[in-house]
């Protein structure tokens, strides 16, 4: 089991969600943490919710190389070591894949995988040099199963699963994990700040994320906890939890279901 006292944490997407509620509950083991985000008034008031250890704020686009880049030689310069680094910022797009712009393709995807991409790539000699860690990627149900609306971050969510399993396996004799994370549905901003033309989509996902989404402080203790006793993968939500095995036992039903539900919803052209 990892003791997290006096670890050095980075957590990409700190400003809300469960990025904010993982650097906080890392902070309470006692973790110095490096917060990274585009929102700065938000990754302030991060900072501001976390006491008794030491906080960096460091305002960056992950999919951005060269800054990222020189955001690990900050956290360095700041903290001297990295030990954990939490690739969690991310976004979506809302759009049948014939109305989805290539643009919007490419900006989800710089963010969602190219930023995992960059995170492990350019903190992954600190870690090495640190003598144990832990990177933390964020991948989603989606990366579990095929969702309609949604071509751009499935391909995202799945391409981050499967490159931090093989990660993950380079990785194992060198005292450092990489976690695939799978969340469900938590209470996030991820849907208010989607991209996409159909308003009725995204209305409906704010509406089901507010009303019955999990709340973000109880997915980072579960992320937290992941950290800790070194598992594999974390798959947050009971929905997320019952695709993951249907899936794997009954692979076609998630895509018979989904798509009835889809279609019924109108938001699927027939």
């Amino acid at each position: 089991m990892r003791q997290l006292d006096h670890a050095v944490a980075v957590v990409t997407g700190a400003a809300s969600g469960i990025g904010r509620a993982t650097a906080q509950a890392l902070a309470a083991k006692g973790c110095a943490v490096a917060l990274a985000d585009v929102d700065a008034a938000g990754l302030q008031a991060t900072a501001d919710s976390i006491d008794g250890v030491h906080v960096s704020t460091h305002i960056v686009d992950v999919a951005d190389k060269d800054r990222m880049r020189a955001f690990a030689d900050e956290v360095m310069a700041e903290h001297g070591r990295v030990n954990i680094v939490v690739n969690n910022a991310g976004v979506a797009v809302s759009a049948p894949f014939e109305d989805h712009s290539l643009e919007d393709f490419e900006w989800l995807i710089g963010i969602n995988m190219w930023g995992v991409i960059y995170g492990c790539k350019f903190f992954l000699p600190h870690v090495q040099a640190s003598g144990w860690g832990c990177f933390v990627n964020l991948s989603s149900m989606f990366g579990l199963t095929g969702v309609p609306m949604q071509t751009s971050y499935c391909a995202s969510k799945f391409a981050v699963r499967g490159f931090s399993e093989a990660l993950a396996i380079e990785l194992a004799n060198q005292n450092i994990d990489v976690i695939n994370v799978h969340p469900g549905g938590i209470r996030t901003n991820i849907a208010r700040n989607s991209r996409g033309r159909d308003g009725r989509m995204r209305a409906r996902a704010i509406e089901f994320f507010d009303r019955f989404g999990m709340a973000p402080e109880r997915a980072a203790a579960q992320i937290v906890g992941g950290i800790e006793h070194r598992r594999q993968r974390v798959v947050i939500t009971a929905e997320a939890r019952v695709t993951d095995v249907v899936k794997r036992v009954y692979p076609a039903i998630p895509r018979r279901l989904v798509g009835w539900a889809v279609r019924r919803s109108g938001l699927l052209r027939s």
